[in-house]
């Protein structure tokens, strides 16, 4: 069924009846709505009875204050709106909200601190595309699933009683926040009552993603030689076969706590750990003597354990490469964009968090060492293996993902190897453009919720 985008206007008690909807007669004549008999109007988990009154040489929609309110819109909103004559209903929508980890009602011109930005360019594309939007906190998860308290965009932020959306979209930055039960009873409700869509609903670790991924052959061929850390007879097989290992928190993020392990002339192993400051480096005499000084972290962390890999290096320092990979209004994977890091002058990772820096893959490629028959192909290859894992995800672990942050490495020979997979890509890397214009990794989140939605 079309959907037409149109303009919400709100009329006083004393110029429309509370259960009545004004449309334009020629949208009502296309569509066959029928007038003055009784519709269900439904926004998101909102139902009520109402009753279309046409009006000449108008393109728009008026609804009463009371129902406005109840609904949660503001007045010009612009909403789509779809006739569904076999169930006489009327849906408006669709309707996004985004969980977000924290919000700060005393800074109305930041209330969500460093992705104020983001989210405020997420209101744009959506009014651009006729999609309302909402965001909320774990706090504001109240005893009903069918209505919450939220912050909305009209002229400046507030906060408003809002209904259930249709799509849910997923930024909680903490395993703790996500896993609180108020917040997990909330997603199975709206669920199983709503049939709401909510993506990006958990958090991946890297021993799942690697476990899940070695059973996919498409994408097997990525993966560097990956374990979880059990225990000294872990950690002696894979420094035998491998002259540079990795530790890798399960859980971690931003490169946090990842330790590298090389073997150095004599028999003696060196530890290279990333921390806020820089890198910090110790010997140890023997592997015993390196497993028992880790003994204590792994009693708090657990670890994966993985090959070490020669990345190739612009400038003489490692590179990798993050892809934004996002479902788009087909709902299929599709590459926004891929973008090099360059590892920190102190550090052996490459996050942004840790001194790294952001470059095209052309320009990365370009400063790099590979052979110049390989480099023309890189990005290509880039992309495809981008996809291949993305549709791996997607095949292997029972969530609902609509975008993930990949982590490519190339080696000095132009082969292309997995490092991680994040289900909850930063929006604090890429400062969005400033103005009215929208990234392509925004409007293609909207786009893959009227996808869900069926706007």
């Amino acid at each position: 069924m079309p959907s037409k985008k149109l303009k919400i206007q709100i009329m006083s008690p004393n110029l429309l009846e509370k259960d009545d909807l004004v449309l334009g007669e020629q949208l009502i004549k296309q569509w066959r709505i029928p007038v003055n008999h009784p519709l269900q109007l439904v926004f998101g988990s909102f139902q009520q009875t109402v009753r279309v009154v046409p009006l000449a040489r108008f393109d728009g929609i008026r609804v009463s204050q009371e129902l406005a309110e109840k609904m949660g819109v503001l007045a010009r909103s612009v909403l789509r709106l779809t006739f569904r004559p076999h169930s006489s209903t009327l849906q408006l929508g669709p309707l996004i909200g985004v969980l977000i980890s924290r919000d700060l009602p005393g800074s109305l011109e930041r209330p969500f601190g460093p992705i104020t930005m983001f989210c405020k360019e997420l209101v744009n594309a959506c009014q651009h595309q006729g999609v309302y939007v909402y965001f909320f906190t774990p706090d504001h998860i109240g005893t009903s699933s069918s209505n919450l308290s939220a912050w909305v965009y009209g002229d400046g932020w507030k906060q408003i009683q809002v209904p259930a959306a249709d799509v849910f979209y997923n930024r909680l930055t903490s395993r703790k926040l996500e896993n609180k039960p108020s917040v997990q009873h909330f997603l199975k409700e709206v669920k199983s009552r709503y049939r709401s869509h909510f993506f990006n609903e958990k958090f991946l670790d890297k021993t799942e993603v690697f476990d899940a991924l070695g059973r996919d052959a498409a994408v097997s061929r990525y993966l560097p030689e990956s374990h979880l850390f059990r225990n000294f007879l872990t950690l002696k097989t894979m420094c035998a076969k491998h002259p540079v290992v990795f530790l890798k928190p399960i859980r971690g993020s931003l490169g946090k706590g990842i330790i590298r392990i090389s073997k150095l002339e004599g028999g003696s192993y060196q530890t290279l750990t990333a921390q806020v400051g820089g890198t910090r480096r110790q010997v140890y005499p023997s592997l015993a003597k390196l497993y028992s000084s880790l003994s204590g972290k792994m009693k708090t962390t657990r670890y994966q354990i993985q090959q070490g890999l020669t990345l190739i290096q612009a400038d003489r320092r490692p590179v990798d490469f993050r892809a934004l990979v996002q479902k788009n209004r087909a709902g299929k994977w599709n590459v926004t964009s891929i973008v090099a890091r360059t590892a920190g002058s102190q550090h052996f990772v490459s996050n942004l968090a840790r001194g790294g820096s952001l470059s095209t893959v052309k320009e990365a490629i370009g400063r790099s060492s590979l052979p110049a028959g390989i480099k023309g192909k890189i990005a290509l290859r880039l992309r495809k293996a981008a996809l291949d894992i993305a549709q791996g995800v997607d095949a292997q672990i029972p969530a609902h993902f609509g975008e993930l942050g990949i982590d490519l490495a190339l080696d000095s020979t132009g082969r292309i190897w997995l490092l991680e997979v994040n289900s909850k890509p930063s929006k604090n890397d890429n400062t969005p453009i400033g103005g009215n214009k929208i990234r392509p990794s925004v409007k293609q989140v909207v786009e893959y919720a009227r996808y869900l939605s069926g706007f």
